[in-house]
């Protein structure tokens, strides 16, 4: 072999080396960034519907893009050992909506119906945690809203609310869910009826602000997961309840036709908790009929720190966590989309 054709050769295997070497690096580096991004987790990897909504954090963050999106402290993902939950946390205090007091990090459905058209909302869910301060009088103190229908119109009353409320010392929460009358002229005479799912309704309280209920026997404990349909077809509201070791609840609510359209008609419960404030007012008799709603889903705190005495530390929400002054939701599913006729689906 020459001098000329050995130098060849060795330049050949240097030209090759070099190549498989560079190759060898972008491997790695390509390698390293995949894994890197594996590293997290978004919301929108555990539920995928996330392009369907956008998002009210409890700092006053809004987000209308919600893929490959989270916001730590609020809005994320954690694993209990076996499954990928989408965790929505909020303090008691924080920057929240025009028309509420309370934080919420909740997502809102983009997409807008009205009842006869319909939609169908899930979640399968726990709660973590709930405010451990509030006054034991107030309807409202140690609970979350987990699921909702909200008007877009008109008074934008809420036809439904989904609630979770533990007192504190207390092993079983209760999970009940609210009509709002979608009152008749004046807002200012709105109230809440409550119906009990498993535990107490909301118009259950404290005899003082530290004195509690005796514990629900069939109330659902932090920690215990439980699940929730709302289907609304044709008007009319369905709602289902089901958790492992409790019976089955199901409910019917008409959207089209009021309940509540005379002063007669108002409940004994709803003359006790808001008469007194001179919430006594009554509903149009076509209720929510042709008025635009739209689905939401996560953690609407209801521990505002004015009604409720909540502790909000000055709205320092680093402080309200560490002492206990938030909400945590965990949801491992959850689903939208159209209504259907019940026994159908």
């Amino acid at each position: 072999m020459g001098n000329k054709t050995l130098k060849s050769l060795v330049q050949s295997l240097l030209m090759i080396g070099l190549v498989l070497f560079i190759n060898s690096c972008f491997d790695k580096a390509k390698k390293s960034k995949n894994e890197d991004s594996k590293a997290t987790i978004y919301p929108s990897d555990v539920i995928p519907f996330m392009d369907e909504w956008k998002i009210l954090l409890g700092d006053g963050t809004r987000s209308e893009e919600l893929v490959n999106y989270e916001k730590k402290d609020f809005f994320y993902v954690a694993n209990d050992g076996k499954t990928d939950w989408v965790v929505y946390k909020t303090p008691n205090s924080g920057i929240t909506s025009r028309t509420s007091s309370n934080t919420r990090t909740e997502l809102g459905q983009k997409a807008h119906w009205v009842p006869e058209t319909g939609g169908k909302l899930t979640g399968t869910l726990k709660v973590q945690h709930v405010s451990t301060t509030g006054d034991a009088r107030v309807p409202s103190s140690y609970s979350v809203v987990v699921g909702q229908i909200h008007s877009d119109e008109g008074h934008e009353n809420e036809p439904l609310k989904i609630f979770y409320k533990k007192f504190p010392g207390h092993t079983k929460g209760s999970v009940f869910w609210n009509y709002e009358i979608n009152t008749k002229g004046d807002n200012s005479g709105r109230w809440d009826f409550s119906t009990a799912v498993w535990g107490y309704d909301f118009s259950v309280v404290g005899t003082n602000p530290t004195t509690y209920p005796d514990e629900p026997e069939d109330g659902i404990a932090l920690g215990e997961e439980f699940t929730y349909e709302v289907n609304v077809y044709n008007g009319i509201m369905y709602l289902t309840f089901t958790s492992n070791g409790h019976e089955t609840k199901t409910f019917t609510k008409s959207l089209l036709k009021s309940d509540f359209a005379k002063k007669s008609d108002i409940p004994q419960q709803v003359l006790t908790v808001y008469a007194s404030k001179g919430r006594d007012g009554i509903e149009r008799e076509n209720a929510y009929a042709g008025e635009i709603q739209y689905f939401k889903q996560g953690a609407y705190n209801q521990a505002n720190g004015k009604s409720t005495k909540s502790e909000t530390f000055d709205g320092d929400i680093a402080k309200q966590y560490a002492n206990g002054s938030y909400a945590e939701i965990w949801f491992k599913d959850a689903s939208v989309s159209s209504g259907t006729l019940p026994g159908k689906e």
